[in-house]
């Protein structure tokens, strides 16, 4: 095919062809392709071997789960917001009960906020470790994803002993959480922790420091800082060009102005920075759980207040910092009804995907996988 016929070709192309110089051809990523990490396919305008444009095309997986909000109550939605990125399911609750406790005036006990951010960055470690061994994986290392899930494995024990699931873990709840700590839970933590940290310290000889790794992602998919904020990016991928914005400092909610910890960034915005920057957070979430579990508080877990979920006229707005990156809660009402007029979910891995035809141009096709599994997006989030 090729630079002439392109009129005959999807929309949403942007840059001109070099018509007469070289013969450009169109190639498909997905939608059924297991580096895509879901549904999504990706168009790739090709010069040969060096990519010209990528313009990913969402919608294949797309379940109507905004609409859905406005059928059931705020407490109904709850488990929805498990399916919008399901290896973040607790996070995503947290920024779904934060928009609902603002709207319905109630607030959370010391316990309650402490089991939430227990929760959250195990669920930040479960979700990085699933990255790590299928980053490894779409690069060849296949073993890599055996050694991923083993540490990972320690993590999913605690949610299935927390909630009984170990991946949709729907466990909070407006006001706090659906149940206390199931007895020897803070022991078992520690004994998770320990696995995870001497895992970590055995995977940076195993993968970072492989130098067949390293050449396939440094250098690679750089994204600069500026671009990296203008796009709309966040978490991993933002901090990965070099942007030091995490919420957990800059906008703490819950407990996380307590805890002592830091916010790694990278300094050139390529693939191996986006992967460095993922691997020091696990050991920063160790860190922060390993000081809550030092002070664990007493009292409820939840607010006796009895909760009507009529909502009152108004708007109100929640973000967290997901593993992926801000996600945020957009809850409308009109009154007079116990249903949102409108839930609007600003979702991390749509923003973050939106810089793959910059991160792209210019490298080669065999590039691609590299620099899409550096983003790490989950689809279900993107189409919701």
């Amino acid at each position: 095919m090729t630079a002439r016929t392109r009129q005959t070709l999807p929309p949403g192309f942007l840059l001109p062809v070099r018509d007469g110089e070289t013969d450009e051809f169109y190639l498909n990523l997905g939608p059924q392709h297991p580096s895509t990490h879901g549904a999504l396919r990706v168009v790739v305008r090709l010069d040969g071997e060096t990519i010209r444009e990528v313009v990913p095309r969402l919608g294949y997986i797309h379940r109507g789960i905004e609409y859905q909000a406005e059928r059931d109550n705020v407490l109904q939605f709850v488990h929805f917001a498990d399916r919008f990125d399901y290896l973040t399911a607790l996070q995503n609750e947290h920024a779904v009960c934060l928009a609902a406790e603002k709207a319905l005036g109630i607030g959370v006990p010391e316990r309650g906020e402490w089991i939430r951010v227990v929760a959250d960055e195990l669920t930040r470690i479960s979700s990085h470790l699933i990255f790590l061994g299928s980053f490894g994986t779409d690069l060849g290392g296949t073993t890599t994803f055996l050694y991923a899930f083993k540490m990972r494995e320690a993590v999913t024990q605690l949610f299935d002993e927390l909630c009984g699931a170990r991946l949709t873990t729907n466990f909070l709840r407006p006001g706090g959480c659906a149940r206390d700590l199931p007895e020897g839970f803070v022991q078992k933590t520690r004994a998770a922790l320990e696995t995870v940290k001497r895992g970590m310290d055995e995977w940076d000889v195993f993968l970072s420091g492989n130098v067949i790794f390293q050449e396939r992602t440094r250098g690679v998919g750089i994204l600069p800082a500026d671009r990296a904020v203008a796009l709309g990016c966040s978490g991993p991928v933002l901090r990965g060009s070099g942007v030091e914005f995490d919420l957990r400092k800059k906008e703490p909610y819950s407990l996380y102005s307590k805890f002592d910890f830091d916010v790694p960034v990278g300094s050139v915005g390529d693939c191996w920075d986006r992967y460095a920057v993922r691997v020091e957070e696990i050991r920063q979430s160790a860190r922060i759980l390993e000081q809550a579990l030092d002070d664990v508080p007493e009292g409820p877990w939840r607010s006796k207040e009895k909760v009507s979920w009529r909502l009152d006229e108004g708007s109100w707005w929640s973000e967290v910092e997901t593993a992926k990156g801000i996600l945020g809660v957009q809850l409308e009402s009109q009154g007079k009804s116990d249903k949102p007029w409108r839930i609007k979910v600003r979702s991390p891995s749509f923003s973050n995907l939106m810089a793959l035809d910059e991160m792209c141009r210019g490298q080669k096709v065999a590039d691609l996988v590299a620099i899409l599994g550096s983003i790490d997006p989950v689809i279900p989030e993107v189409d919701r």
